[in-house]
């Protein structure tokens, strides 16, 4: 008999967010699937060192470490290397030495992603969609990541072209009006505001919000209304305003 809640399914992964800025982030190898877990990071604001003989690196890798980007340590990986690191990363093609470095990571409690060993990571990399602020992870939990791929480009194919734009001007009108009402108890009030304001402005009139209107915007959330973008702007600078008043 189906319940009144969600069925637990299982098997699944907790997808999330990380936010690893400013974190110490140890890359074990310098090849091509190295590069890619590095410019993941690195787009993450994440403090990435490498640690793989520079003669093993690829030219990506390389390019990184002379422009500075990443550190390195010219040579192959020792425990040590493990000092102070917040997560690491680990792409070799030597099975033996994978297992070593997760093996250590575990007994530090340092999370671990071992290339193309599931068994041996704690998270995963899913294939992303990146448009600005806003970043969409298809995972298939280590079974396929073709598959995951192939996914993530279809669903990007079917997003609006402005979705990215979109996604940074609410960015910016919600800070503002964590600005306007910064106490805690206002949360569920702001977080049903501005759900409403991205319910029933379209995609194209939130990226055409300016900080003007912004301003203007914001002097409707005490009484809790939703003014169009049209209303928004029949406001003087003085604070009239020529239309209607919504309830």
């Amino acid at each position: 008999m189906k319940g009144p809640y969600p069925e637990i399914q299982g098997g699944g992964s907790l997808i999330l967010a990380w936010q690893v800025r400013t974190k110490r982030v140890l890359v074990v190898g310098g090849g091509e699937v190295a590069a890619g877990r590095i410019v993941n990071v690195l787009n993450a604001d994440a403090q990435v060192t490498v640690v793989s003989p520079r003669s093993g690196l690829n030219d990506e890798v390389t390019y990184r470490v002379d422009q500075k980007q990443v550190d390195l340590i010219d040579r192959k990986f020792e425990p040590s290397d493990l000092d102070g690191v917040d997560m690491v990363l680990c792409a070799v093609d030597d099975p033996e030495a994978s297992t070593q470095v997760y093996k250590l990571c575990k007994e530090r409690r340092i999370p671990a992603n071992i290339a193309d060993v599931p068994p041996e990571c704690d998270f995963y990399f899913g294939s992303v969609h990146r448009d600005g602020p806003l970043q969409i992870m298809v995972s298939t939990n280590g079974n396929g990541p073709k598959l995951a791929n192939i996914v993530r480009r279809q669903i990007a194919a079917n997003l609006p072209y402005n979705i990215g734009a979109a996604v940074q001007r609410v960015g910016i009108l919600r800070r503002k009006l964590r600005k306007v009402a910064p106490a805690q108890d206002e949360g569920p009030k702001r977080m049903q505001w501005m759900s409403k304001i991205c319910e029933q402005w379209t995609l194209d009139e939130l990226c055409d919000m300016t900080e003007e209107d912004m301003e203007v915007l914001l002097g409707f959330y005490k009484p809790g209304t939703i003014p169009t973008l049209d209303e928004v702007r029949l406001r003087e600078p003085d604070g009239a305003y020529d239309g209607p008043f919504l309830i």
